[in-house]
């Protein structure tokens, strides 16, 4: 049995044939879209964030409008990145989000990736410590959000307050219980999947990762998440880890999906290059008819690895035609591989 739910970019454009052209579709879609995936059986309506780019980038808001329109499907991001976060007005922000939803939040983080502009986080007011990185300001403000979530209190109350204080030192509020248990870490590499598991976030791996080996996409996974796990066990950690990948998987049942995904059966994964130093291998698409997909699908170590899986979703395309996809995943391939 796993999970499954779906991962929103959260484009607009105004191109032909788009049914998001503005921010405000993208935003009200993707409430109507986790509404009707709760309603197929979904188990989690999960949305990117990216900044300077015409995609969803403030999650709080729209996490807190679908907590309140739906009653039971996880919701969370994939990914924050931290590296133009207030780690206490995040903590604020999801602690908020959380008891809107009744304690539905799967909040992702990771360091980020490549932008729309140079330095971004700069405009957001942050700099990273001298002699330190980009990424290491996106770890350092990781682990003052968890420490945050952990609901201790930290700050020394003002001697005249405008109202009253409970005793000791003061947390951000509001503060909701467990949601330190439900941080995730989207991980690029092996090592730092085991930076996650020593601090005991989830983890997790999205259709790139570094090319570490040159192995294809899904075994690499397969090896990292086998040594997140290890790196787990060996911090002692009291709880059992969730680990989520994310695929691209589109049956073909109809003429419709065929005209839209029936070239993207024979994809390969592909090798790139993130930045100057860093390569990367992309993982394909996987598209055909249920009966090929499932044979397909079965071969994806990764997949087998992992107990929640991420459908990435053409929100482009609406909120009908994701919900169709949604629905023939769930209904013509994941009972075939014993998903469901």
């Amino acid at each position: 049995m796993k999970k499954i739910g779906f991962l929103s970019f959260g484009h607009w454009s105004d191109a032909p044939y788009s049914q998001t052209r503005s921010a405000s579709d993208a935003l009200l879609q993707a409430i109507e879209l986790a509404v009707a995936a709760e309603e197929l059986g979904a188990d989690g309506a999960y949305f990117r964030v990216h900044h300077f780019a015409q995609q969803h980038s403030s999650p709080f808001p729209l996490l807190a409008a679908i907590g309140a329109r739906t009653s039971r499907i996880e919701i969370g991001t994939g990914v924050i990145d931290m590296r133009y976060e207030n780690p206490l007005y995040t903590a604020e922000d999801a602690g908020a989000a959380d008891l809107i939803a009744g304690r539905r939040l799967q909040l992702g983080i990771s360091r980020g990736s490549p932008e729309q502009v140079v330095d971004g986080w700069r405009y957001f007011g942050f700099e990273p410590r001298e002699g330190t990185t980009d990424a290491d300001m996106a770890r350092e403000h990781t682990e003052t959000l968890l420490a945050t979530l952990e609901g201790e209190g930290f700050a020394r109350p003002h001697p005249r307050p405008m109202f009253p204080n409970p005793p000791g030192l003061l947390r951000v509020e509001p503060h909701s219980e467990g949601l330190r248990e439900r941080i995730w870490w989207g991980s690029g590499s092996d090592a730092t999947a085991q930076w996650a598991a020593r601090l005991g976030m989830n983890l997790q791996s999205s259709t790139l990762k570094d090319d570490e080996s040159g192995e294809p996409l899904h075994v690499q996974q397969r090896k990292q998440i086998e040594a997140y796990r290890e790196a787990w066990r060996a911090a002692g950690h009291q709880r059992s880890p969730r680990v989520s990948v994310s695929r691209s998987i589109f049956p073909i049942v109809s003429d419709l999906d065929d005209m839209y995904f029936g070239d993207a059966g024979d994809s390969e994964d592909k090798v790139g290059y993130l930045d100057a130093n860093t390569r990367a291998v992309f993982g394909r698409s996987y598209a055909g008819e249920p009966d090929v997909l499932v044979k397909r699908l079965a071969e994806d170590e990764a997949i087998a690895a992992a107990d929640t899986l991420l459908l990435t979703v053409p929100n482009q395309l609406g909120v009908d035609y994701n919900a169709h996809i949604l629905e023939s995943v769930l209904t013509h391939v994941a009972p075939e591989l014993g998903w469901r």
